[in-house]
């Protein structure tokens, strides 16, 4: 008896030990770490917030689908998930790029960088064209420019705004030049949505960076950002070598761009689907004729 009451008190101070065989491992999905300030919170917490951390209000990244749900109205149609990326050039002799593809299609579930849904919300036609970085760090390749340009035409068709979500590392490199021409093509299809007089609502999300930002990202009718969102086209350490002068802190950020003119507003997440509702409907507004007061309308 005085053994096993010698024994209980020792579990007690030391603290109750499990045999490691016995021992499981906290299961993938149910709890997540702010990367900015540490705090750990349930996903289920993380998804009710918006994906921003419940505490800092930190923006997770997130992909295509979960701002698919966040912004329609129940139901929406994808469009050419067909469109598949190949390595063409023959990237190397190793097929290495081929390798790429295949295990980023594996790994994510994901078709390519971007994807594409036309549906509403509150009603109001809206298409929209998300990036997800997850999918070769959201490069753009051939896939990505054709999508943009097939969504183009399709607003074109169906008299319907365009939203690009963007976040990306820049051009995809193993399609060379190939990859750098598609800043030109979607630059131009975008001309052509802007002379139909059809909005185009760019949103910029952390990173936007390299060959995106120099095209579609930053050629809006409406230019807008997360909050504290990662925006730039070259590092900073090449900004600096070639400029040869120190850079301020912080020169990069949506805020920073924002009072410099680069951007129209910044927007919470959480307030996302609101505000694009609004915008769509003074852009409605104003696309529809005035009509013209009667004489007795105008004495009156």
């Amino acid at each position: 008896m005085e053994e096993e009451s010698k024994s209980w008190y020792q579990r007690l101070r030391h603290g109750i030990q499990t045999a490691t065989k016995s021992k499981k491992e906290t299961p993938d999905g149910l709890w997540h770490k702010c990367e900015h300030c540490n705090e750990t919170s349930t996903v289920k917490e993380l998804k009710e917030n918006f994906f921003k951390c419940p505490k800092c209000q930190f923006h997770e990244r997130i992909g295509s689908a979960e701002y698919f749900e966040m912004l329609f109205d129940q139901g929406y149609l994808r469009l050419y998930d067909d469109l598949l990326s190949y390595d063409f050039l023959e990237f190397t002799d190793l097929k290495a790029y081929k390798s790429r593809l295949e295990s980023a299609v594996q790994k994510t579930g994901l078709d390519d960088a971007m994807a594409v849904a036309s549906g509403t919300i509150d009603e109001q036609p809206l298409v929209i064209a998300a990036m997800d970085f997850r999918f070769i760090g959201g490069s753009m390749g051939s896939v990505v420019g054709e999508k943009i340009a097939r969504s183009i035409d399709f607003c074109l068709k169906h008299k319907t705004p365009l939203m690009i979500i963007s976040r990306s590392g820049g051009a995809r490199m193993m399609e060379s030049a190939f990859s750098l021409m598609q800043m030109a093509k979607t630059s131009v299809k975008l001309a052509q949505l802007a002379e139909a007089k059809i909005p185009y609502i760019s949103l910029m999300t952390d990173p936007t960076t390299g060959g995106v930002t120099a095209s579609f990202a930053m050629l809006g009718d409406f230019n807008l950002a997360e909050p504290g969102a990662l925006i730039g086209f070259a590092g900073p350490r090449v900004i600096r070598e070639t400029i040869k002068k120190d850079l301020p802190e912080g020169f990069q950020t949506a805020e920073f761009l924002l009072d410099h003119g680069f951007l129209d507003f910044i927007v919470d997440r959480s307030e996302l689907r609101s505000q694009l509702s609004t915008l769509l409907m003074l852009l409605e507004n104003r696309a529809k004729p005035r009509k013209q007061a009667t004489a007795k309308e105008t004495e009156s």
